[in-house]
Protein backbone atom coordinates (compact mmCIF):
# COMPACT_ATOMS: atom_id res chain seq x y z
CA UNK A 1 0.00 0.00 0.00
CA UNK A 2 1.50 3.34 -1.30
CA UNK A 3 -0.22 6.26 0.16
CA UNK A 4 0.66 9.71 -1.22
CA UNK A 5 0.49 12.74 1.52
CA UNK A 6 -0.10 16.46 0.25
CA UNK A 7 -1.49 19.37 1.74
CA UNK A 8 -1.99 23.34 1.53
CA UNK A 9 -0.21 24.20 4.80
CA UNK A 10 3.11 23.28 3.39
CA UNK A 11 5.77 20.74 3.62
CA UNK A 12 6.70 21.64 7.32
CA UNK A 13 3.23 21.89 9.28
CA UNK A 14 2.37 19.85 12.03
CA UNK A 15 -1.15 18.66 9.70
CA UNK A 16 0.96 16.53 7.17
CA UNK A 17 3.40 15.01 9.62
CA UNK A 18 0.29 14.09 12.03
CA UNK A 19 -1.61 11.92 8.99
CA UNK A 20 1.59 10.27 7.85
CA UNK A 21 1.76 9.32 11.89
CA UNK A 22 -2.03 8.11 11.59
CA UNK A 23 -1.32 5.86 8.25
CA UNK A 24 1.66 4.92 8.90
CA UNK A 25 0.94 1.16 10.16
CA UNK A 26 -1.36 0.60 6.84
CA UNK A 27 0.76 1.25 4.35
CA UNK A 28 4.38 3.45 3.05
CA UNK A 29 4.00 6.89 2.98
CA UNK A 30 5.52 9.64 1.19
CA UNK A 31 4.83 13.28 1.63
CA UNK A 32 5.10 15.52 -1.31
CA UNK A 33 3.91 19.43 -0.60
CA UNK A 34 3.98 22.93 -1.11
CA UNK A 35 7.17 24.36 0.15
CA UNK A 36 5.15 27.41 1.82
CA UNK A 37 1.51 27.65 2.50
CA UNK A 38 -0.74 28.08 -0.03
CA UNK A 39 -4.38 27.91 1.57
CA UNK A 40 -7.24 29.66 -0.77
CA UNK A 41 -5.25 28.68 -4.07
CA UNK A 42 -7.56 26.28 -4.98
CA UNK A 43 -7.20 23.79 -8.02
CA UNK A 44 -4.43 26.69 -9.54
CA UNK A 45 -1.71 25.01 -11.28
CA UNK A 46 1.49 26.90 -12.34
CA UNK A 47 2.03 27.46 -15.69
CA UNK A 48 4.68 30.14 -16.36
CA UNK A 49 6.89 29.88 -13.86
CA UNK A 50 9.69 26.92 -13.21
CA UNK A 51 8.70 24.98 -10.06
CA UNK A 52 11.89 23.53 -7.90
CA UNK A 53 11.48 20.47 -5.60
CA UNK A 54 14.09 20.06 -2.08
CA UNK A 55 14.42 17.40 -0.05
CA UNK A 56 13.26 18.51 3.35
CA UNK A 57 13.70 16.76 6.60
CA UNK A 58 10.74 16.77 8.93
CA UNK A 59 10.18 16.78 12.41
CA UNK A 60 10.27 13.70 12.96
CA UNK A 61 13.85 12.71 10.73
CA UNK A 62 11.98 11.24 8.19
CA UNK A 63 12.09 13.08 4.58
CA UNK A 64 9.57 15.10 2.41
CA UNK A 65 9.59 16.60 -0.47
CA UNK A 66 9.24 20.36 -0.79
CA UNK A 67 7.44 21.96 -4.00
CA UNK A 68 7.66 25.19 -4.87
CA UNK A 69 4.35 25.54 -6.03
CA UNK A 70 0.63 25.21 -5.27
CA UNK A 71 -1.04 21.85 -4.16
CA UNK A 72 -1.99 20.56 -7.75
CA UNK A 73 2.03 21.19 -8.83
CA UNK A 74 3.10 19.25 -5.18
CA UNK A 75 0.33 16.25 -6.64
CA UNK A 76 1.97 16.33 -10.27
CA UNK A 77 4.96 16.23 -9.45
CA UNK A 78 4.44 13.52 -6.57
CA UNK A 79 2.48 11.43 -9.05
CA UNK A 80 4.55 12.33 -12.37
CA UNK A 81 7.92 12.36 -11.31
CA UNK A 82 8.95 11.50 -7.63
CA UNK A 83 6.82 8.34 -7.50
CA UNK A 84 7.77 5.36 -10.06
CA UNK A 85 3.85 4.49 -10.46
CA UNK A 86 0.67 5.95 -8.92
CA UNK A 87 -0.06 5.55 -5.30
CA UNK A 88 -2.93 3.57 -3.69
CA UNK A 89 -4.22 6.25 -2.05
CA UNK A 90 -3.78 10.16 -1.64
CA UNK A 91 -4.29 11.90 1.52
CA UNK A 92 -4.94 16.03 1.44
CA UNK A 93 -4.13 17.08 4.92
CA UNK A 94 -4.77 16.86 7.90
CA UNK A 95 -5.70 20.90 7.08
CA UNK A 96 -5.67 23.26 9.67
CA UNK A 97 -9.26 24.37 9.93
CA UNK A 98 -12.20 22.83 8.55
CA UNK A 99 -13.41 22.67 4.78
CA UNK A 100 -17.09 22.14 4.98
CA UNK A 101 -19.96 23.41 2.53
CA UNK A 102 -20.40 24.53 -0.71
CA UNK A 103 -18.59 28.11 -1.37
CA UNK A 104 -15.34 27.53 0.09
CA UNK A 105 -14.98 23.78 -1.11
CA UNK A 106 -13.21 25.04 -4.67
CA UNK A 107 -11.17 27.99 -3.24
CA UNK A 108 -9.41 25.57 -0.74
CA UNK A 109 -5.76 24.54 -1.41
CA UNK A 110 -6.37 21.25 0.76
CA UNK A 111 -9.34 19.80 -2.09
CA UNK A 112 -7.50 21.33 -4.85
CA UNK A 113 -4.63 18.77 -3.76
CA UNK A 114 -7.58 15.90 -3.00
CA UNK A 115 -9.19 16.95 -6.88
CA UNK A 116 -6.45 16.66 -9.00
CA UNK A 117 -5.37 13.48 -7.28
CA UNK A 118 -9.08 11.78 -7.66
CA UNK A 119 -8.90 13.47 -11.21
CA UNK A 120 -6.67 10.48 -12.15
CA UNK A 121 -9.04 7.61 -10.58
CA UNK A 122 -6.66 7.55 -7.26
CA UNK A 123 -8.81 6.79 -4.02
CA UNK A 124 -8.22 10.34 -2.87
CA UNK A 125 -9.33 11.63 0.61
CA UNK A 126 -9.39 15.20 2.34
CA UNK A 127 -9.04 15.89 6.09
CA UNK A 128 -9.35 18.62 7.85
CA UNK A 129 -9.30 19.72 12.11
CA UNK A 130 -12.10 22.22 13.01
CA UNK A 131 -9.88 25.41 15.12
CA UNK A 132 -11.21 27.59 17.52
CA UNK A 133 -8.65 29.94 16.68
CA UNK A 134 -8.44 31.80 13.66
CA UNK A 135 -5.38 33.35 14.44
CA UNK A 136 -3.18 29.64 13.31
CA UNK A 137 -5.00 28.62 10.41
CA UNK A 138 -2.41 30.31 8.13
CA UNK A 139 0.69 30.30 10.15
CA UNK A 140 4.04 28.98 8.39
CA UNK A 141 5.89 25.51 10.03
CA UNK A 142 4.92 23.33 13.15
CA UNK A 143 2.32 24.62 15.41
CA UNK A 144 1.05 22.97 18.79
CA UNK A 145 -1.95 21.45 17.90
CA UNK A 146 -3.67 18.36 19.55
CA UNK A 147 -4.76 16.47 16.31
CA UNK A 148 -5.02 13.30 17.81
CA UNK A 149 -8.69 12.63 17.42
CA UNK A 150 -7.90 13.36 13.75
CA UNK A 151 -5.63 10.73 13.49
CA UNK A 152 -7.52 8.04 15.28
CA UNK A 153 -10.71 9.00 12.67
CA UNK A 154 -8.22 9.09 9.79
CA UNK A 155 -6.75 5.63 10.58
CA UNK A 156 -9.99 4.33 11.04
CA UNK A 157 -11.23 5.66 7.90
CA UNK A 158 -8.07 4.36 5.72
CA UNK A 159 -8.62 0.84 7.17
CA UNK A 160 -12.08 0.86 6.55
CA UNK A 161 -10.99 1.47 2.75
CA UNK A 162 -8.55 -0.91 2.93
CA UNK A 163 -10.64 -3.79 4.34
CA UNK A 164 -14.07 -2.52 2.37
CA UNK A 165 -12.45 -1.16 -0.56
CA UNK A 166 -13.08 2.65 -1.99
CA UNK A 167 -16.64 3.45 -1.96
CA UNK A 168 -18.32 3.18 -5.83
CA UNK A 169 -18.87 6.18 -7.48
CA UNK A 170 -17.32 8.23 -4.93
CA UNK A 171 -14.39 10.55 -5.65
CA UNK A 172 -13.32 12.24 -2.88
CA UNK A 173 -13.83 11.39 0.92
CA UNK A 174 -13.89 14.84 2.60
CA UNK A 175 -13.54 13.73 6.25
CA UNK A 176 -13.84 16.93 8.85
CA UNK A 177 -13.08 16.65 12.84
CA UNK A 178 -13.37 18.83 15.84
CA UNK A 179 -10.43 19.16 17.76
CA UNK A 180 -11.77 17.49 20.77
CA UNK A 181 -15.18 15.17 19.69
CA UNK A 182 -17.85 14.22 21.40
CA UNK A 183 -17.49 10.84 19.26
CA UNK A 184 -14.80 9.32 17.07
CA UNK A 185 -17.43 8.04 14.80
CA UNK A 186 -18.30 10.38 11.34
CA UNK A 187 -21.46 11.43 10.97
CA UNK A 188 -22.15 11.16 7.11
CA UNK A 189 -23.71 14.29 5.93
CA UNK A 190 -23.78 16.65 2.70
CA UNK A 191 -22.31 19.69 2.14
CA UNK A 192 -23.86 22.70 3.88
CA UNK A 193 -23.80 25.99 2.12
CA UNK A 194 -20.70 27.88 3.22
CA UNK A 195 -18.70 28.35 5.86
CA UNK A 196 -18.43 31.87 5.83
CA UNK A 197 -19.77 34.96 4.94
CA UNK A 198 -17.80 38.05 2.81
CA UNK A 199 -16.46 40.76 4.59
CA UNK A 200 -15.03 43.25 2.75
CA UNK A 201 -12.69 45.93 4.74
CA UNK A 202 -11.91 49.28 2.98
CA UNK A 203 -8.36 50.95 4.15
CA UNK A 204 -6.53 53.44 3.17
CA UNK A 205 -2.59 53.55 2.92
CA UNK A 206 -0.24 56.22 4.00
CA UNK A 207 -0.59 57.83 0.82
CA UNK A 208 -4.28 57.87 1.07
CA UNK A 209 -4.90 55.08 -1.97
CA UNK A 210 -7.22 52.70 -0.80
CA UNK A 211 -6.85 49.15 -0.62
CA UNK A 212 -8.85 46.22 0.32
CA UNK A 213 -8.84 43.23 2.59
CA UNK A 214 -11.19 40.20 1.88
CA UNK A 215 -12.64 38.43 5.18
CA UNK A 216 -15.83 36.73 6.67
CA UNK A 217 -18.04 36.20 9.40
CA UNK A 218 -18.83 32.86 10.45
CA UNK A 219 -21.98 31.84 8.13
CA UNK A 220 -24.79 30.79 10.57
CA UNK A 221 -27.30 29.89 7.82
CA UNK A 222 -26.27 26.09 6.88
CA UNK A 223 -28.80 23.30 6.92
CA UNK A 224 -29.26 21.19 10.68
CA UNK A 225 -28.28 17.79 8.83
CA UNK A 226 -25.04 19.61 6.62
CA UNK A 227 -21.32 19.05 7.57
CA UNK A 228 -20.90 22.38 8.91
CA UNK A 229 -24.07 22.40 10.99
CA UNK A 230 -22.67 18.98 12.71
CA UNK A 231 -19.12 19.85 12.83
CA UNK A 232 -19.40 23.25 14.70
CA UNK A 233 -22.50 23.05 16.14
CA UNK A 234 -22.73 18.91 17.36
CA UNK A 235 -18.50 18.62 17.92
CA UNK A 236 -18.69 15.55 15.68
CA UNK A 237 -16.63 14.45 12.87
CA UNK A 238 -18.38 14.39 9.50
CA UNK A 239 -17.60 12.61 5.96
CA UNK A 240 -19.02 13.66 2.65
CA UNK A 241 -18.94 12.14 -0.73
CA UNK A 242 -17.51 13.71 -3.17
CA UNK A 243 -17.70 13.42 -7.15
CA UNK A 244 -15.57 15.52 -9.74
CA UNK A 245 -18.61 15.74 -12.13
CA UNK A 246 -20.96 18.61 -12.34
CA UNK A 247 -22.64 17.79 -15.06
CA UNK A 248 -26.04 18.26 -13.82
CA UNK A 249 -29.35 17.09 -15.65
CA UNK A 250 -28.94 17.31 -19.62
CA UNK A 251 -31.51 15.89 -20.64
CA UNK A 252 -33.70 18.63 -18.85
CA UNK A 253 -31.24 21.32 -20.29
CA UNK A 254 -31.88 20.00 -24.06
CA UNK A 255 -35.60 19.91 -23.53
CA UNK A 256 -34.97 23.24 -22.09
CA UNK A 257 -33.19 24.86 -24.93
CA UNK A 258 -34.92 22.95 -27.70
Amino acid sequence: MKILLSNDDGIDASGILAAKHAVSDLGDTILVAPSSQQSGIGHALTLFEPLRVNKVRLMDDDMGYGVSGTPTDAITIGIFEILDKFPDMVISGINTGMNTGKAELTTSGTLGAAIEAASFGIPTIAVSQHVSDDDIKFDEGEVEIDFSASKKVLHNLVRKVIKEGFPKGIDILNLNVPTNPDSLEPVIAPLGDRMYWPVVEKRHDPRGRQYYWIDGDEYEGNPKDSDAYILDCENLPTLTPLTLDMTHNVDYLREWYG
